[in-house]
């Protein structure tokens, strides 16, 4: 008791003194703000929060965790308890900051925050001046002694666990003592210290699980059963789950295989009864390509049981099986990469051994050869689409496409052929099939289906418009026009009657033509023409007409032609080059992709294949083929390393090397070749832009979906192995091809460099195989010494005589629009058609964009009605990074170019600036005069998208082809021309020569038979100083339907002869005698040649004269200033002046025949005139020489005589004198003239000459 009692009166004193010192303390702290909201949120004043006054209080020590950087100074309280522990208590009462200068927050003038839930802060951003937050800490007063609760604990659990049943949850709280003091100095805590409430659990519950998996069946094979489970799961045992535990079903629908019937001689059957296994017997083989060389590595199955590896060949190609009985035939297959697998069967023998001998073709992609044809029908009808492929393997599977979209197999059931039965409208469409194997697909063209619908016509009977140019020297009366309508029909095909709807191809195609022409006459003023014009168009069988490629095969080097050289279409022989390397090929009909080889027997030059392009709508078209001469072989031994370099530029280093290991050249046995061999390796190197046009194929591949895309090459190179008799090619395995790396200067196509092969047959490049990098040293040529270089390695076998390349598909294409034109005056209406454009992609030298370094790509295609469009490589980058040479030829004669020089001109051009600029254009004489015209160079800029100047051509996106087929012809494109004087033809049955599907059968047809065109041409000498006009009048002579009618007239301009002054000369077609379209009887045309002006016959060729007399009738020449025959039945050759060519395209017949005429003999080609050389007629035409006396000198001389030569003069004028005789023929205007002037000049000369007469008298 006494020690209670001292205690309690020493605590009086110290309250005391804490009282005071807590008064004390109070008064020096500012006052609180006035706003107890912002108490916590914004204190700029007060940063203390009030200090406890009563009891026993303590502070803590001052705690600073964080530094003013960043967003500011963060005293938080829950990071100080986490570092400080329980130096801090549970709820302080109040806080006092200070910075570390020992400033009070209150005094810093600073924004600060502060709670005694939180803590203190002061953020940067919030301080005006953009000054930062002061360094602060931080101290906190806890409670005075005394004890409280803490907070209430979680509910413990229910104290029942059953279900559905009623318990009790308790929670508690423990009371807490802020500062440890004796037991009984400590206040006790008020209130209870624990809570109960009342609970429940949940109602009982029972349900199913999930069903487990089935059970393994009960049998193996037959009929069993198999069952699954579940469990219930419940919360008590007074509920139960509804329903079955478990279900069954039945299982094992495959049928028990029956017991093994295999009966075996020897041996014992297999455990799944596929073979008998003769145990200590043993199958031996050997696999060999075709060229003889051993296969490694191929893998040996057994053809029923494909996916068990039975045995692997070795490095020599054998392999061994053991346990094949040797009294029974085994089915094997053998497979192996780049490779077609095949099955062979084995030979038995009593040895207990079976040998088998295998070889292997090499793996070719599918191939399309035959196509789906564009079809017709009407509503209802059936109709059949067939495509085939072949390749090594043959094709398996073929997709049918409608659209674009794959149609269903299942529904339609197609294979090679998609048969559609009762068609509708929503049928109508493209369609095109793929095929495919392991080796890859290939896509066919497309085919075009119409489905007419029910009660519409099937062509439109209505003619089209179509305006023919009048001569000059015919003008309509009142109309003052040179045009006149005759009408055409659409050449569309159309639903006609077929036989049998459900060919693959149609056995006659119909197409819209003509039904009814009528006769009609043209008023020219001083003359008439006689015209036949359509009024009725109706379904009718389509003209056939017959497809030809023709050209020439030269030597790239000097053009030395290809004599007798073999043609192959695939592998069957289809003819032979002439003398001049001349050659004809009939393309089958449904030809999509003619692949043509030269094989020359005489070995100087490679063999070429050729991808020709032709027209489809019949005609032929001519190509100049280039071939490349083979080297010389040079001697190298086959047991030693060998390195050969692939370059052909002299002066320069190679672009890259052929490495050949020793003992890799082998005999078609297989048998490893050990001696000399006599290598040709023959290198189309582009650096030599000459050689573009010998670039063999086409330069595209095949990719795995079938879609035919371009390469672009760095060099291709043939190969030629011999043996030392040069008699025996020879193969060569693991050959490895290094390309240097310095010559591909487009980065970007290392990685995606490739070596390929030209598959003869199809004309398709074939992968080969990647290159890798290596390190490498090279020298000589063009180096001083020898230095390190990156090369391409690439691995490819020599198994047959192939073209091989090195190449990169390159995505960045473009397509090039352009026309050719009849001339210079680029007229819409005078495009020509089957021109062959060609164009060479080119690379150009870094820095000097107009000096191209290489030649990357070679194309053609043949102009149609709307032009040409070209693929090419274009880059979006840098306008100069392709550039194109481009070239255009008709018939073996090149056209010319759009000039580019003295001055750029847009509307010459074809192409607006300024994208003209960027292409930058230039002929092949821009900068050199003496250069021939007939090609351009451009840059492959592709075009801006977002720029208007570009979007409307010449070159288009490669997205955009149907954009640039179908472009307007005032769009923009590039020109080419023909170099060719004034002419003009008429036609009194109207006929488009660039299609041959426009051809009506009709009595005065110019050309009586549209598969077979003969074009006649006569020469004529002029002898003048000026070059005139020459005119034939084709009339009908000796047939009665047409004796006395005009067939058509033809006009041309003489050309002069540069090496004979005062001389030119005309080459004047002619309708050539012949018969009609009814190929019944032969007329005779009647043939008037009459040129204009001052013109006197003054010769004729005496061969031609004596033909014409042996071949009556004959026509009288009474008209010195004309010459009248009937044209000759034999094809006459230079000797007479007569040129006759006969051809499949009344364009190229006539193109031959013209250069046959210039040139003055009947084989050769010129297009300088040559006045001397196959002449037939001679003209003089002297021109006039106007040499009186003016009127004011007659006057005074001899004014009587004058007088009386005006009053002539003026009767003669009035028509009151009137010569004989009537024209036999159509005249000029400006010959009448002449023929007026002519006669007054000679009544004047009469007149002068009898006064110089009588004054000498």
């Amino acid at each position: 008791m006494w020690d209670f009692t001292k205690l309690a009166l020493l605590l009086f004193p110290l309250a005391a003194v804490a009282l005071a010192q807590d008064s004390i303390w109070r008064s020096s702290l500012p006052r609180r703000s006035a706003q107890p909201d912002e108490r916590g949120r914004r204190l700029a004043h007060n940063t203390l929060t009030d200090p406890q006054t009563t009891g026993v209080t303590e502070w803590t020590s001052w705690f600073n965790i964080d530094h003013p950087g960043g967003n500011g100074d963060y005293e938080r309280l829950e990071a100080i308890r986490f570092y400080y522990r329980e130096r801090v208590c549970v709820r302080p009462v109040a806080m006092e900051a200070r910075t570390t200068d020992w400033v009070p927050a209150a005094d810093t003038g600073e924004v600060v925050h502060s709670s005694l839930e939180k803590g203190f802060w002061c953020i940067n951003k919030e301080q005006p001046s953009n000054r930062a937050c002061s360094n602060y800490h931080v101290r906190f007063q806890c409670p005075p002694v005394e004890a409280y609760w803490s907070d209430w604990g979680a509910w413990g659990p229910c104290s029942t666990t059953a279900c559905d049943d009623v318990g009790i949850q308790v929670r508690q709280r423990r009371c807490v003592s802020a500062q440890p003091l004796p037991l009984l100095l400590v206040p006790a805590c008020q209130g209870h210290h624990s809570e109960r409430r009342e609970c429940s659990t949940p109602p009982c519950t029972a349900k199913w699980s999930q069903w487990g998996p089935w059970g393994s069946c009960s049998v193996t094979c037959d009929r069993g059963r198999q069952v699954r489970r579940r469990s219930c799961v419940r919360t008590s045992e007074t509920v139960r789950c509804e329903g079955r535990p478990l279900e069954i079903q039945k299982c094992g629908k495959s049928l028990c295989p029956p017991k093994c019937k295999l009966v075996c001689k020897e041996g014992h059957p297999s455990e799944d009864c596929s073979r008998c296994v003769c145990e200590g017997h043993v199958l031996r083989g050997e696999v060999f390509s075709v060229t003889g060389v051993p296969v490694a590595g191929a893998r040996v199955v057994l053809a029923n049981r494909p996916k068990i590896i039975r045995a692997r060949t070795d490095a020599k190609g054998l392999f061994r099986l053991p346990g094949v009985c040797s009294s029974s035939q085994t089915l094997l297959s053998v497979r192996r990469e780049k490779f077609a697998p095949v099955t062979v069967s084995t030979s038995s023998n009593s040895t207990g051994t079976s040998w088998v001998r295998v070889v292997l073709k090499s793996a070719e992609k599918p191939y399309m050869v035959k196509h789906p044809q564009d079809k017709v029908r009407y509503e209802g009808q059936r109709v059949t689409m067939c495509c085939k492929a072949t390749g090594s393997p043959t094709p398996e599977k073929y997709y049918w496409f409608h659209n674009g979209t794959l149609l269903d197999r299942k529904v339609l059931k197609y294979e090679e052929e998609l048969v559609l039965k009762d068609l509708r409208p929503e049928h109508a469409g493209q369609y095109h099939c793929k095929a495919s194997s392991f080796t890859g697909s290939i896509k066919s063209s497309v085919a075009l289906l119409t489905v007419v619908a029910k009660g519409t016509p099937a062509c439109n009977s209505t003619p089209e418009n179509h305006l023919i140019r009048l001569p000059i020297d015919c003008v309509q009366p009142g109309t003052d026009s040179r045009l006149y309508n005759t009408g055409r029909c659409p050449h569309n095909k159309c639903a006609g009657s077929l036989d049998f709807e459900m060919r693959c191809r149609d056995g006659a195609g119909f197409c819209c033509g003509v039904q009814t022409m009528e006769s009609r006459t043209i008023d020219c003023g001083s003359y008439s023409l006689p015209i036949r014009a359509v009024t009725q168009c109706s379904c009718q069988k389509c003209v056939e007409t017959r497809v030809l490629v023709r050209g020439r095969v030269v030597a790239a080097d000097n053009n030395e032609p290809l004599r007798f050289g073999h043609i192959y279409i695939g592998k069957e022989r289809a003819g032979t080059t002439g003398y001049q390397g001349g050659f004809t090929i009939n393309v089958a009909p449904g030809t999509e992709r003619l692949v043509v080889n030269f094989v020359d027997p005489t070995e100087q030059f490679i063999d070429t294949p050729k991808v020709f392009i032709f027209d489809k709508r019949g005609g032929s078209v001519y190509h100049d083929v280039k071939v490349m001469r083979k080297q010389k072989p040079v001697d190298i031994n086959a047991g030693e390393t060998n390195i050969i370099d692939l370059g052909e530029i002299i002066g320069e280093d190679p672009i890259g090397q052929l490495v050949i290991p020793p003992n890799s050249f082998h005999k078609t046995s297989g048998e490893v070749y050990e001696g000399t061999v006599k290598a040709s390796v023959t290198f189309i190197d582009p650096r030599n832009i000459t050689t573009a046009a010998a670039a063999p194929g086409d330069l595209n591949f095949v990719d795995n979906e079938g879609d035919t895309l371009p390469l672009r090459t760095y060099g291709m190179f043939s190969v030629d192995f011999r043996d030392e008799s040069n008699r025996e090619v020879l193969g060569a395995g693991a050959v490895q091809v290094l390309l240097d790396t310095q010559h591909v200067k487009m980065q970007e196509h290392i990685p995606k460099m490739k070596l390929w092969s030209m598959n003869p047959e199809t004309g398709i490049w074939e992968e080969e195989s990647d290159f890798t990098y290596t390190q490498g040293t090279s020298g000589g040529h063009g180096r001083s010494k020898r230095e390190e270089r990156t090369f391409l390695i690439g691995n490819m076998e020599i198994r047959e005589r192939r073209l091989f390349n090195l190449d990169v598909p390159e995505n960045r294409r473009c397509y090039v629009k352009v026309r050719a034109y009849m001339s210079d005056k680029f007229l819409p209406t005078e495009q020509l058609e089957g021109v062959v454009v060609s164009l060479i992609n080119l690379e150009p030298k870094p820095g000097y964009s107009s000096n191209p370094r290489a030649w990357g790509r070679f194309d053609s295609v043949v102009t149609g009605p709307n032009g040409a469009c070209l693929p090419a490589f274009c880059d979006s980058q840098r306008p100069d990074a392709y550039t194109a040479y481009v070239t255009a030829i008709m018939g073996g004669e090149e056209l010319e170019a759009a000039p580019s020089s003295p001055k750029m001109n847009p509307n010459i051009i074809g192409v607006s600036q300024p994208y003209l600029d960027k292409i930058n254009y230039q002929r092949s004489d821009h900068e050199d005069l003496a250069l021939k015209k007939t090609a351009f160079r451009i840059n492959l800029a592709k075009p801006n998208p977002n720029n208007m100047d570009e979007t409307n051509g010449p070159i288009y996106p490669y997205q955009s082809l149907i954009g640039c087929e179908n472009a307007p012809v005032d769009a923009n494109h590039f020109r080419f021309f023909r170099v060719e004087k004034d002419k003009y033809e008429y036609n009194v049955v109207p006929f488009q020569e660039n299609d041959l599907t426009s051809w009506t059968g009709d009595y005065l047809s110019w050309w009586p038979n549209p598969q077979e065109f003969r074009a006649c041409y006569i020469k004529i000498r002029i002898q003048g100083s000026k070059e005139v006009m020459v005119r034939s009048k084709n009339n009908g002579g000796t047939h009665p339907e047409t004796r006395d009618q005009l067939y058509g007239i033809r006009d041309v301009r003489s050309t002069r002869d540069m090496r004979e002054a005062n001389t030119s000369a005309a080459c004047l077609e002619f309708k050539c005698s012949g018969m009609l379209f009814d190929q019944a009887t032969v007329d005779r045309s009647l043939i008037t040649v009459l040129p204009q002006g001052n013109c006197r016959r003054i010769n004729s060729n005496s061969l031609l004269e004596e033909y014409l007399n042996k071949h009556p009738p004959l026509v009288q020449n009474n008209d010195s200033h004309a010459f009248n025959m009937l044209a000759p039945v034999d094809p006459l050759g230079h000797n007479y002046g007569i040129y006759t060519v006969t051809d499949q395209n009344p364009r190229v017949a006539k193109e031959i025949a013209i250069g046959r005429c210039f040139d003055g003999t009947s084989d050769g080609f010129s297009r300088e005139m040559k006045s001397d050389q196959g002449v037939a007629l001679t003209f003089n035409c002297p021109e006039r020489v106007i040499g009186r006396e003016s009127l004011f000198q007659r006057l005074q001389t001899n004014p009587g005589q004058t007088l009386s030569q005006m009053a002539r003069d003026m009767r003669e004028s009035d028509g009151t004198q009137v010569r004989g005789g009537s024209a036999q023929v159509v005249a000029y205007p400006e010959e009448q003239q002449g023929r007026t002037q002519r006669r007054r000049s000679g009544s004047l000369n009469r007149r002068r000459s009898s006064m110089r007469t009588q004054t000498r008298q």
